[in-house]
């Protein structure tokens, strides 16, 4: 018999499955043996067993728990997984030159220092590997690594069990750092199917800014493979602390991603998000904001581009548990041939959260009479004294848009991608990068497969 149990005040933290020994899961089972098969010391250890004992006693979601219904991770199972040592010689990928020495790169979930670069950062930011740090530094971190709510869902733990390093942004009091720092987390397939798990901590202390650009890709010439990337980031924003986030997924076109983004907003605190899903064959984004004070500004841009049979599914949840608190979240899905995307955004006001201004907005284009889209904007409300709106669109391109255009002198195919340009740089173009954005804007407009039936 097995029971269920909410893990996490968060509302939107997926539902772990708590089971006997009888009904172990043999499969999830095997991916702990792999991720846990090398050891780590004191503290780290601790933490790792203990996600390790919950995982234990989880199973995989199926499309049976509401969280996951439309998302079948069937043909993960199907796959054995391995962690595999990787060569970092042959690796490419896009330096952006705003942070050229601002870089931290990981391959495989294994940190690459011969590839970052951390030479030209401000006094006061604390930026590099988990092993990396100094003894201070590590007590430190040990008061904010997995302390984030929700981090018994069974990925998240999964991750946690698994953690030897990691990916650490620190910045002090009061500092505010002019250069984006660029998190680069590389994954693909060695001779058998590979495993990883990415780990990023990022904690602005109170009165700080930074801009952070983490990045998830396969960049291996043209090789492809199955992998599994299983990534978490944690951020903790502290007292009037400002953080620009801009997260981007174009992994391999057989590869596997779960990513979980835990943000804690403390009081007069701004998050900003740019969550931006080009690739994988199969990709999950857990994005769950927790407000610990009042007065809060979070904003939310989404965009998923995805053809094929690609499969995006994007859930996120806002906690506004404190007065004053204000939200705006606007995700955009292009879905071509038989992909399939899913948004489900979540915000909870309750009682306490007076005088709270909460907007979202779901807004999908499909590009095939065989795309497909399920999307459920939901407002949990309570609280007598607010302001909160949601809603959600799909369309598909207008005839007419595309005659006029015609009738200007453009072909059918460009008016097409003009079309889909101007949909998605609405997004892009709110980026604070200025070269990430031409990446993407460019890497838009060249999706031929997007603007064929």
């Amino acid at each position: 018999m097995s029971i269920q149990v909410s893990p996490s005040p968060i509302p939107n933290s997926n539902t772990v499955r708590l089971i006997s020994m009888l009904d172990r899961d043999d499969y999830l089972t095997g991916l702990l043996n792999q991720v846990t098969a090398t050891k780590t010391e004191g503290w780290l250890q601790e933490l790792r067993q203990s996600a390790a004992n919950w995982v234990r006693h989880s199973t995989i979601p199926t499309t049976r728990e509401e969280e996951w219904r439309f998302t079948d991770l069937s043909s993960l199972r199907k796959v054995q997984f391995n962690i595999e040592t990787v060569n970092h010689v042959s690796l490419q990928f896009d330096i952006l030159p705003e942070a050229a020495n601002s870089r931290l790169v990981f391959v495989n979930g294994v940190f690459a220092p011969e590839l970052s670069a951390v030479s030209d950062l401000p006094s006061g930011i604390v930026v590099n590997n988990l092993a990396g740090l100094s003894v201070v530094e590590q007590q430190a971190v040990q008061q904010y690594l997995a302390q984030a709510e929700g981090a018994q869902e069974v990925f998240t733990a999964l991750n946690t069990a698994g953690i030897t390093d990691a990916a650490v942004v620190w910045v002090k009091k009061n500092v505010v750092v002019e250069a984006p720092i660029h998190l680069v987390f590389i994954s693909f397939a060695g001779e058998t199917a590979t495993i990883s798990q990415p780990r990023c901590l990022v904690v602005a202390e109170s009165g700080s800014q930074v801009t952070l650009v983490e990045e998830y890709a396969n960049r291996r010439s043209a090789e492809e493979g199955v992998y599994l990337t299983n990534a978490v980031t944690e951020i903790w924003v502290g007292d009037n602390a400002q953080v620009s986030h801009t997260r981007v997924e174009w992994e391999g076109a057989e590869a596997f991603h779960i990513g979980k983004t835990a943000i804690a907003q403390a009081r007069d605190s701004r998050y900003t998000c740019h969550a931006i899903t080009l690739g994988a064959k199969l990709s999950r984004h857990n994005l769950e904001i927790l407000q610990t004070g009042e007065q809060t500004q979070t904003t939310l841009n989404g965009l998923t581009i995805i053809s094929g049979k690609q499969l995006a599914d994007t859930h996120s949840a806002i906690a506004l548990n404190y007065p004053h608190g204000t939200s705006e979240q606007l995700h955009k899905c292009i879905v071509g041939d038989r992909a399939h995307a899913v948004f489900n955004g979540k915000v909870f006001v309750p009682k306490p959260a007076q005088l709270t201004n909460a907007s979202q907005l779901n807004r999908n284009l499909l590009l095939s009479s065989k795309a497909r889209v399920d999307t459920k904007p939901q407002l949990e409300i309570t609280a007598d004294n607010v302001k909160c709106a949601h809603g959600a669109t799909v369309s598909q391109l207008e005839d007419d848009e595309i005659f006029y255009l015609q009738s200007r002198g453009i072909d059918e195919n460009d008016a097409r991608k003009l079309l889909i340009n101007a949909f998605a740089a609405e997004v892009i173009n709110k980026i604070p990068v200025p070269s990430l954005r031409e990446i993407l804007l460019n890497t838009v407009n060249n999706l031929k497969s997007l603007t064929n039936e």
